[in-house]
């Protein structure tokens, strides 16, 4: 998940996000894009952004449900 200092968006994706890994057991990558030229250029706008293996999911907003799905669909290997 790629997020920024100061962001509220960021702050509450995070939160959602880092629920569901307590939950679901999955590994979570958190990256700040603050101070690197090339993610600000490539996520600024998009802030927060939720990916899996490379696919961007969620840009803005978190939807639990379909990350649970996707998350189920990526641990059974579809």
């Amino acid at each position: 998940m790629y997020h920024a200092a100061g962001c509220h968006l960021c702050e509450r994706a995070l939160g959602q996000v880092r629920a569901l890994r307590d939950e679901l057991g999955f590994e979570l990558e958190e990256v700040p894009i603050d101070g690197d030229a090339l993610l600000e250029e490539r996520y600024r706008e998009w802030l927060p952004v939720v990916e899996l293996d490379g696919e961007r999911l969620f840009v803005y907003y978190v939807q639990e449900d379909a990350l649970r799905r996707r998350l189920a669909g990526a641990q059974s290997g579809g």
